[in-house]
């Protein structure tokens, strides 16, 4: 099925970025309930498996509505975020204040004539007190598997909005869109998506107002997933780049020769450097005082082995090019 995203002028101009740990938190409830994960986010499933084996967690009320089995679920679960980094509570409180007129209208649409689960039956006859119940329970779910990751997962979303913003400023909304996913095409003011779902072979996207919310993912990926209707700004939600780099176990050893050359301290901290990370998550991870991080980064960007970048009130570092090449030839001499 081809779905048409038909974006004018002012949908352009109101096409924004967001980071949304409320998406993050229904994508991996999804992607646990995948009987084949994707192996990029295998080392999460397994870890969220067997955390789940010593303590369940029970969510009678959300899973059902989320992992339904059907193309899509009810968007209000996961309304487009309003500002560019939302926290969770702020999110779970747009939730339970959704009207009941919209609640009971995506669930016709998502549910349709299929069986309805009986969550999905309570919280159309009674919106106000099942919202409260579910977003409950996402709070818990979030707490539980998403948030002893989000200090890693953060910074790799912060880093991919970064980088997709240069691409709108340098090449415009043909340059992003066609970086964003290969199955994303832009032309003439169209936007189509090759969705695997089964339906008509062309499908138009209800637009919600003010262009498109565009959401980097980790537990999304690779896929990129677009709401078809929305009582809120449409989304658009898309794998991140760096996405692997999250799982990467422990404190990666740096080869030898990069030790020899930069020392212990700045080689660690440049193998750490694949992913992208803030001074703050560098001395929590390494168990040092920020001040200590801030000196050896210093020096690191000064050599050009470290690139960094602003994201709001926060700096993330990265390896460079030049850092990136350092430690894979290092690799690659110290396995031959």
């Amino acid at each position: 099925m081809l779905l048409v995203l038909e974006l004018d002028v002012a949908d352009l101009a109101a096409t924004r970025f967001a980071i949304s740990p409320l998406h993050e938190t229904t994508r991996a409830m999804l992607l646990l309930a995948n009987p084949s994960p994707p192996v990029v986010n295998l080392p999460w499933v397994r870890w969220a498996r067997a955390q789940l084996g010593r303590r369940p967690l029970r969510m009678p009320r959300a899973w059902p509505l989320i992992v339904n089995g059907l193309p899509t679920h009810p968007e209000f679960l996961s309304p487009a975020p309003s500002v560019k980094a939302p926290g969770l509570d702020a999110e779970l409180a747009r939730v339970r204040a959704t009207p009941a007129e919209p609640v009971q209208a995506s669930l016709r649409r998502v549910f349709g004539d299929h069986p309805w689960p009986d969550s999905a039956t309570e919280l159309f006859e009674r919106p106000t007190e099942s919202l409260a119940e579910i977003a409950d329970e996402l709070a818990e779910c979030h707490d539980r598997l998403v948030g002893p990751h989000w200090e890693r997962i953060q910074p790799v979303l912060e880093a991919d909005i970064v980088y997709r913003a240069g691409l709108l400023a340098g090449g415009g909304a043909r340059s992003l869109f066609s970086d964003l996913h290969p199955d994303l095409r832009w032309s003439g003011g169209t936007l189509t998506l090759t969705d695997s779902d089964e339906g008509p072979s062309r499908f138009r996207v209800m637009m919600g107002p003010d262009g498109v919310v565009l959401i980097p993912s980790v537990f999304n990926w690779p896929l990129v997933s677009v709401s078809k209707a929305t009582s809120s700004q449409t989304t658009l939600i898309y794998p991140a780049r760096g996405t692997a780099t999250v799982w990467e176990g422990g404190v990666a050893a740096a080869p030898d020769a990069v030790e020899e050359l930069l020392g212990p301290a700045r080689a660690r901290l440049l193998g750490a450097l694949r992913s992208p990370a803030t001074t703050s998550a560098l001395a929590l991870r390494f168990g040092v005082t920020p001040s200590a991080v801030s000196q050896h980064l210093a020096v690191l960007h000064r050599s050009g082995l470290v690139d960094r970048e602003r994201s709001g009130r926060r700096v993330l570092y990265q390896a460079s090019e030049l850092g990136l090449a350092l430690l894979d030839r290092a690799m690659l001499r110290s396995v031959s």
